[in-house]
């Protein structure tokens, strides 16, 4: 037996036609579901960035806020201070003796006020030399002293630990040569 050609059967056009149609329109419901998705994310994106670009402006006020409250703060307690010194200048014209008096009471009144903002004042003596209290700008050979020893305290510091304003400048005594 030969092998004929099967006969295809007739084409309906408007079957077709149908199917060509539903296809379409599937792929247009579809094609219209995912950019409606993807307008979806990039709505929330823009939001996001949005947010962002917010909370970076109320962060940026709240700090300036801050830094001013914090200045503002400093500023009151050097007030004291102030007037101290102007207590002081108006009584040297009655009595010369009273301005070394009232310039007395206005450091220790600075004073107070460094060591409330953290910076009491450290001026040891006879302590072992530490680079991160200390400035060496002296070294002297002193007999009584050990080597590394802090022997004199040319300007004070002001700090303590790991807060430091300014380290002490001293004098270090050093092994004497013979």
């Amino acid at each position: 037996m030969a092998a004929y050609p099967r006969p295809e059967p007739p084409v309906d056009n408007e079957e077709a036609a149908r199917k060509d149609q539903e296809a379409t329109g599937r792929a247009e419901q579809e094609a219209a579901e995912h950019a409606a998705v993807v307008a979806e994310l990039e709505d929330r994106w823009r939001r996001a960035l949005a947010d962002l670009d917010n909370l970076r402006k109320r962060y940026a006020r709240e700090l300036d806020r801050e830094r001013a409250a914090e200045r503002a703060r400093v500023a009151a307690q050097w007030l004291p201070v102030v007037d101290d010194l102007d207590r002081a200048l108006a009584h040297a014209a009655d009595d010369p003796t009273a301005i070394v008096e009232g310039v007395h009471a206005v450091r220790d009144h600075a004073m107070a006020v460094l060591a409330r903002l953290g910076y009491p004042r450290y001026e040891e003596v006879g302590v072992p030399f530490d680079p991160v209290q200390h400035e060496a700008v002296r070294v002297v050979e002193d007999a009584e002293a050990a080597p590394g020893t802090v022997v004199e305290v040319l300007r004070p510091g002001y700090g303590r630990e790991e807060h430091w304003l300014r380290p002490a400048a001293v004098a270090v005594a050093t092994a004497r040569r013979e």
